[in-house]
């Protein structure tokens, strides 16, 4: 007992749990509408496109990196969202080209350049220990942030999820409804960028979701199982990193993805199809024009 009750005894190790735990929420409870927007990519793209500002603004004002780097995830979001519909490219596309190139313009400064702020290491990988009390803050804003917008839009956006056809003759603004999800998610990721890092970050957008997706028909069940699987994957994580000695980020995601391949093993052959896109019966939400 008193070997699982050391790392308790640390404050670093405390306000690391607290951050890993609400990463790992924030990330699960927006990770539902990217997969089932089919958009999962988007997620491991728009990472690597905020590495990018997070290296170009260091350059310039490294003490405001966060903020050049948000604003440059952001712009990247809706850049993708303007080409891939003005455009023959589809999204896929268009993510590729413009997340890559941002990521690689990224590396190529902190080759050439260097960096007076985080480390390249640290931005990759994550740093949870190192995280300051100015980031637990912005982190929690963003998730109290995220939440709100899903309970003001809520309608609108399980409509244009499930049918953006439909709900945009139905009066829902699809297109904005979108760049607005694209916003959150950039936020999302800055937030959680130092904590999970840029290469795994991504992996947790899609594993509570998918998770969920196995378990439940119902859309407001499945929001709650992500981001409860989430939570679990961040602290879990976050715990057993401290004795593997292995880095937290790379823990929680290896702690979420021994959770998905548990479900997918008692999970019925139908919860399996589903949770694969094969079957998209979700518990239907009611269509109605005065959802803007």
């Amino acid at each position: 007992m008193d070997a699982i009750l050391e790392p308790l005894r640390y404050t670093f190790f405390l306000e690391g749990l607290l951050v890993a735990g609400l990463s790992g929420a924030l990330l699960g409870f927006i990770g539902v509408f990217i997969v089932l927007r089919g958009m999962s990519y988007i997620g491991h793209g728009l990472s690597h496109s905020i590495f990018g500002g997070f290296a170009a603004v260091q350059l310039f004002a490294s003490q405001f990196y966060l903020l050049g780097a948000g604003l440059w995830g952001i712009a990247s979001a809706l850049a993708i969202n303007t080409v891939s519909r003005r455009s023959r490219l589809g999204a896929d596309a268009a993510i590729g080209v413009i997340t890559t190139a941002s990521f690689a313009l990224g590396v190529a400064l902190f080759a050439r350049f260097g960096s007076s702020g985080p480390s390249f290491e640290n931005a990759l990988f994550g740093s949870i220990l190192g995280i300051s009390t100015e980031q637990i803050i912005g982190l929690t804003v963003v998730s109290l942030f995220a939440v709100a917008f899903v309970f003001f839009r809520y309608r609108a956006l399980v409509f244009s999820t499930f049918d953006p056809e439909v709900a945009d003759v139905s009066g829902v603004r699809v297109n904005r409804i979108e760049a607005q999800l694209m916003v959150v998610l950039s936020l999302s990721i800055l937030a959680t960028l130092t904590v999970i890092g840029v290469t795994l970050v991504a992996a947790m957008l899609v594993i509570p979701a998918v998770v969920a997706r196995m378990l439940t028909d119902s859309f407001g069940r499945m929001l709650a199982w992500s981001t409860v699987v989430g939570t679990f994957s961040g602290l879990v994580g976050m715990y057993v990193s401290y004795y593997a000695d292995v880095p937290s980020g790379t823990m929680i995601v290896l702690v979420g993805a021994l959770i998905f391949v548990i479900v997918f093993a008692f999970a019925g052959r139908s919860r399996r199809r589903r949770s694969a896109g094969l079957d998209s019966h979700v518990e239907p939400v009611p269509a109605s024009a005065s959802v803007r």
